[in-house]
């Protein structure tokens, strides 16, 4: 199910509460006599890593599945919310299940890190695995931030006040930040394409808060610092242009996104160029001005639309299990594990096939509103 992103919400939702409330069972104590299940290392468990190719990492470990399956669970939540999005015109009701959906994953990505994670077996391998805390950070971010574009796109298209959708765009560049200073340290072939998407989001968005923060000075008569800031937005879209030239350029795991070809990335730059020139004129024939050397500070805070991470609460114990039904589970004839064949140092398990996921093509069509926003 979780190769298919077509399937609904309420299914995956279901099908993922069944299977975890069954394995719940496997990995906690069922018995006050002993110090842990006596069940939890009967099973060896083969998981890849979303950045790392088809090697996988192995653990006889129920934890370490529980933990393997909930993370592309959210996995599945974020490439459902892309599934929605990627239809030509989504309406209300769409983007409120595409908000939904990564708000959930960021939940849960949050909830793997903060709970599930330090409860494993084995402790985790440092690196650009999927149970790398900088790795799940860089998902919390990313997810956090998507469903906060929506929040910027409706603001934008309800033309709300351009003081908060200054302080929408600068929040929303911040997050991306954050996901970027959290791959910072690890090996750039393996998050070197991320990263440019985040970069990219980072140069994008930083842009959108100075020109609408440009207007918000206009509309106070500081039109010297007005025009100051719409230069640095003319130059941070110019810097976006670039990354996602190079974005697209890297190779790397994932699919590959196209900001550069939506509407609302395309229309910013004309839009911050016209409204700089509009306050070179001002200020040449009203105001006089001094233009500033420095770009105004963007110390903005919104105070309506900031996006959290959905709570998660795991499963209850499924109903069939009980702790009569554990006691009739023996592990005396158990066969003892296979003895680990002895591997070099830099030898690797081998590699698992790759997995057929089911594709969703983005539409190429501009959305049917005034602003341009998408769902990216």
């Amino acid at each position: 199910m979780l190769t298919d992103p077509n399937h609904s919400r309420e299914s995956i939702d279901k099908a993922s509460t069944d299977y975890l409330s069954l394995l719940i069972g496997l990995c906690i104590p069922m018995d006050q006599n002993e110090p842990e299940n006596k069940l939890r290392k009967l099973i060896k468990f083969k998981w890849t890593n979303t950045l790392l190719g088809n090697v996988p990492n192995e653990a006889s470990d129920t934890g370490f599945e529980f933990y393997s399956m909930l993370f592309n669970v959210a996995l599945w939540f974020t490439k459902h919310a892309a599934k929605v999005a990627a239809k030509d015109d989504p309406d209300m009701e769409e983007a409120k299940e595409i908000h939904k959906c990564l708000r959930v994953a960021a939940g849960i990505f949050t909830f793997c890190k903060d709970d599930l994670r330090a409860k494993l077996i084995d402790t985790p391998a440092e690196g650009a695995r999927d149970t790398d805390t900088r790795v799940l950070d860089a998902y919390i971010q990313q997810c956090t931030a998507e469903a906060q574009e929506i929040t910027l796109a409706r603001a934008v298209e309800l033309k709300h006040a351009v003081s908060l959708i200054a302080a929408l765009a600068y929040e929303t560049a911040e997050l991306y930040q954050k996901g970027d200073d959290a791959l910072a340290s690890l090996d750039e072939k393996d998050v070197g394409k991320w990263r440019k998407y985040f970069q990219l989001k980072n140069k994008f968005y930083l842009a959108c808060a100075h020109s609408y923060n440009g207007e918000n000075l206009l509309s106070q008569d500081k039109c010297g610092e007005a025009i100051r800031g719409l230069r640095e937005s003319v130059d941070l879209y110019g810097k976006a242009e670039l990354l996602c030239k190079e974005y697209g350029q890297i190779k790397g795991a994932g699919t590959t996104a196209r900001p550069q070809n939506h509407l609302f990335f395309r229309k910013l730059g004309p839009i911050v160029k016209r409204t700089l020139e509009k306050c070179d004129r001002e200020n040449g024939l009203i105001y006089h001005q001094k233009v500033a050397f420095d770009p105004p500070q963007l110390e903005l805070k919104a105070t309506y639309g900031l996006v959290s991470p959905e709570e998660y609460k795991a499963p209850a114990l499924h109903q069939l299990w009980s702790a009569d039904v554990y006691s009739k589970f023996s592990t005396l004839n158990t066969p003892k594990p296979a003895q680990p064949e002895k591997k070099g140092k830099d030898e690797n398990p081998a590699p698992l096939p790759s997995v057929k996921e089911k594709e969703t093509p983005m539409s190429d069509k501009d959305p049917k509103n005034n602003s341009g926003c998408v769902v990216s």
